[in-house]
């Protein structure tokens, strides 16, 4: 007899349920949009993409036996955790998206450190010359700031390019792909060294606004900054004066303050519009035709670690998301 188990709210797709099955095997699968009614009573495991979207209203009672939840996303800032069964695990779908948001990460460098948009506009205007000289990135050293999964397939690529690179974590652990690592209390001093900085920081209640004036003002005036991380832990005032203090520095960005995905806008804080040293992206790093199945078959083989009694991986600590003097959440956002 198959196993109860788990409740999948993901959007449907032709062929999910059989992806689905085929890597849980023994596992019962209910699509949310075929078993609509609530509560889900003998569900163990959830898999959700944007809880606000696809289970509007979610109460901890329409879960009561949920032990462990896998998002499709890796990001968890938004994750409702109040509406959920206390004690259920979270788990981000850390490297999920990784390789294609590190191939954005280097797109927007080297646009940046070739001043290619620049470029692009010349020969449209029928220009050869004059033109502004470009940067070698070969030499350089580039600091990767919230090491992990997206972080370790940045520094593979700036090895490419012949940059020496150093990761940014809590520890400051060593790892393989970096030429050292440090803990994020050096990182105030080694900021003046790097002429690239690559910030790949979740959301928590610790990285918000980390990127402030404190480091901000520890940049060197033509550094190479790429976020492909959160745009909350940059301060967007203390980034709009370091641009404007620094001409030749470039803050090349996939994410931003105010994105409205359903709507599909983004909105400039005002600081920042029309600065000739910022270089964007709508956040589309992980839209790729390849990412849909890699997406989905990382979070399933966490799922299959949860249901194989494995302890899953990446699960997060509410208390980093989440402060306990706030009000309830709201779902999705």
């Amino acid at each position: 007899m198959a196993a109860e188990g788990l409740l999948v709210s993901l959007l449907p797709r032709p062929g999910l349920r059989t992806e689905i099955e085929r890597a849980l095997p023994g596992v019962r699968v209910l699509l949310v949009s075929e078993a609509p009614r609530r509560p889900w009573a003998e569900v163990r495991a959830l898999l959700v993409g944007n809880p606000r979207r696809e289970l509007p209203g979610l109460q901890p009672g329409d879960l009561p036996e949920l032990e462990f939840v896998q998002t499709l996303y890796t990001g968890l800032d938004t994750f409702p955790f109040d509406r959920i069964r206390p004690g259920a695990r979270v788990a981000g779908n850390v490297g999920g998206y990784a390789p294609f948001v590190a191939e954005q990460a280097v797109a927007l460098l080297l646009a940046a450190a070739r001043r290619i948009v620049e470029g692009d506009l010349m020969v449209r205007a029928g220009k050869l010359r004059p033109t502004a000289p470009v940067r070698h990135l070969g030499g350089r050293t580039a600091l990767i700031v919230g090491y992990g999964a997206i972080g370790a397939e940045v520094a593979v690529r700036l090895r490419g390019l012949g940059m020496a690179t150093i990761g940014v974590n809590r520890s400051g652990a060593s790892r393989p792909e970096v030429d050292r690592m440090i803990p994020v209390g050096e990182l105030s001093e080694a900021l003046p060294t790097a002429g690239v900085v690559v910030n790949c920081l979740p959301l928590t209640r610790a990285t918000r606004g980390l990127f402030g004036p404190a480091l901000l003002d520890r940049f060197p005036p033509e550094a190479i900054f790429v976020n492909v991380g959160r745009a909350e832990t940059v301060d967007p005032t203390a980034l709009a004066r370091y641009l404007a203090a620094a001409p030749g520095a470039t803050y090349a960005s996939d994410v931003w303050w105010n994105e409205e995905f359903e709507a599909g806008t983004v909105e400039m804080p005002a600081a920042l519009a029309g600065r000739p040293n910022l270089l964007g992206s709508p956040h589309r790093g992980g839209i790729v035709a390849e990412a849909p199945r890699f997406v989905l078959d990382h979070a399933l083989e966490n799922l299959r670690r949860f249901f194989a009694g494995e302890a899953p991986r990446y699960v997060a600590d509410p208390a980093d998301y989440v402060d306990p003097t706030a009000g309830p959440a709201d779902v999705g956002r």
